[in-house]
């Protein structure tokens, strides 16, 4: 039945992918405002960044706009306070 309506499908995946990627702004904000990062794992955020590379790389692959546009976006604030967290990591 939801084969039919595969604009549903989509809209759900866009609806969870935003969510998920909005929660990431509050944290690149404060990151971007304080340049502090030592209270964030170095291993985490690496592997957290990695993992959203694969997803969009997935979404390519299958052809979901909503996975490639989200995690494309969470992998570019994730890029972000991970440059900023290894341009500190000598320094924290």
């Amino acid at each position: 039945m939801l084969a039919d309506q595969s604009w549903v499908i989509e809209a759900i995946g866009f609806a969870a992918g935003t969510l998920t990627t909005a929660s990431f702004v509050p944290q690149v904000l404060k990151t971007l405002k304080s340049r502090s990062t030592k209270d964030i794992s170095l291993l985490m955020w690496i592997l957290f960044t990695t993992g959203v590379a694969i997803w969009v790389m997935y979404g390519v692959l299958t052809e979901s706009y909503a996975i490639i546009m989200t995690n494309a976006l969470t992998l570019i604030l994730s890029g972000i306070v991970l440059t900023i967290k290894l341009m500190n990591s000598t320094s924290e």
